[in-house]
């Protein structure tokens, strides 16, 4: 399927309503093809929410730094 691009480069009103558009059909593809699967659609929504926040996380380095030292943290066990 193929994906339509940004009216143009750069900043403009609505252009993430057009960002959204542009996915939605390949999102639907992925639900509809999860569903046959075998998979909830609730859950299936809530995975891709998760993948969607996850892979933001990703790409802002400062931020998955950040998680990840905390996480580390969290982890090392108490001193007793």
């Amino acid at each position: 399927m193929m994906v339509i691009v940004p009216k143009r480069n750069g900043p403009y009103p609505d252009r993430e309503t057009d960002c959204q558009m542009a996915v939605e059909d390949l999102v639907l593809e992925i639900v509809d093809a999860a569903h046959l699967a075998g998979w909830g659609k609730a859950e299936i929504l809530a995975a891709i929410i998760d993948v969607a926040d996850n892979t933001s996380l990703a790409l802002d380095k400062t931020v998955a730094e950040s998680v990840k030292m905390h996480m580390s943290k969290l982890m090392k066990k108490p001193d007793v």
